[in-house]
C-alpha cells in the first residue's frame, strides 16, 4: 500500500559546481527543477588538485555563489547522494536567496575531509564550462546509465 504524499519528502538543494549547469542537472535528474540564485555565507569554494569539480568548506567571512534546486524528490536526492559519492557529506545549511534576501534551509554537499591538502584557491565555473563541461557531461550520462543498469557494465 502506498503512503500518502508528504510535502516534507521534497528537498531544496544548494548547488555550486558542475550542477550549476542546466545540462548536467538535466542529464542527472532527467528534468530541470525550478532554481533560484543563492549565496552560502561563511563557506569557500575550493579547487581540488587533479579534479575538475569543486569542494566547499566553512571559512569565516567568505561566501559561495550558487543556486537552489527546488522540489527535489527522495529518489532524486538518492541519485545526487550517489553522484557526490563519499567525498562529500550532505548537510543542512542556510542560504540567502539573492532575488528576495530571504533565508532558506537547504541540503548541501560539503567536502568530507576538512584538512585535505589537495584543496587550493578558488574554483572557477566559467573555466570549468570552457574546458571541462563536455567531458563532464559525458561522464554524468555514463554514471546515470551505470546507476540505472548496473548489470550491463560489460564485465564478465
Amino acid at each position: 500500500m502506498a503512503c500518502a504524499s508528504n510535502p516534507r519528502s521534497l528537498f531544496n538543494v544548494f548547488v555550486y559546481g558542475s550542477l550549476l549547469h542546466d545540462d548536467v542537472v538535466r542529464a542527472l535528474l532527467k528534468r530541470l527543477p525550478h532554481s533560484s540564485p543563492a549565496i552560502l555565507h561563511d563557506f569557500h569554494r575550493f579547487s581540488i588538485k587533479g579534479c575538475v569539480y569543486p569542494a566547499i568548506l566553512p571559512v569565516q567571512n567568505k561566501k559561495v555563489k550558487g543556486k537552489v534546486l527546488s522540489g527535489i524528490t527522495i529518489p532524486e536526492l538518492d541519485i545526487l547522494d550517489k553522484f557526490e559519492d563519499v567525498e562529500y557529506e550532505r548537510r543542512t545549511v542556510v542560504v540567502t536567496l539573492t532575488d528576495s534576501s530571504n533565508t532558506l534551509k537547504v541540503e548541501a554537499y560539503i567536502w568530507a575531509d576538512q584538512n585535505d591538502p589537495n584543496l587550493y584557491g578558488e574554483w572557477d565555473f566559467e573555466e570549468w564550462e570552457r574546458l571541462h563541461k563536455q567531458s563532464f557531461l559525458k561522464m554524468t550520462r555514463e554514471f546515470l546509465e551505470e546507476l540505472e543498469h548496473p548489470d550491463q557494465s560489460g564485465s564478465i
